[in-house]
């Protein structure tokens, strides 16, 4: 028997990690068509969509305490095209969490955050989605 048999393929095991997280990349897509819409730029790296300017900064800036980036599924939000590339290898360990945990991971990342935060903690730095995001890419 051989070692390919009985393993999915790559290009199928791709195809199903972008299924799998597509529910949060509608919600970074919407996003990112407001952003191209009010002035913003976009791009695609890979399977990553990444959208910068306009509506999208205008959201990471009011709604995530002025963020640099955020990752919803297989698309990268940016206030400017030098926050995408300064957080890009950070915000790509978030792409391959959305890979593993799907749909469940805004509300896991979530949950996380909420028991931290209720444990006197920090809900954003002491998130473990965070920490494994910082140790792979400081």
């Amino acid at each position: 028997m051989s070692a390919a048999r009985g393993r999915m393929p790559a290009k199928l095991l791709a195809a199903a990690a972008i299924a799998w997280a597509f529910p949060a990349t509608c919600v970074g897509l919407a996003i990112g068509a407001a952003g191209l819409l009010s002035g913003g730029r976009a791009h695609r790296r890979g399977r990553v969509l990444e959208f910068w300017g306009g509506a999208a900064a205008v959201f990471l800036r009011r709604l995530f305490r002025g963020a640099a980036a955020m990752t919803l599924g297989h698309v990268v939000l940016g206030r400017t095209l030098h926050d995408l590339e300064r957080s890009r290898a950070h915000e790509l360990v978030h792409v391959r969490q959305y890979e593993r945990w799907g749909p469940f991971f805004l509300p896991a990342y979530l949950l996380c955050s909420l028991v931290l935060w209720c444990r006197g903690k920090d809900g954003y730095l002491d998130n473990p989605f965070e920490r494994e995001a910082y140790d792979k890419a400081p």
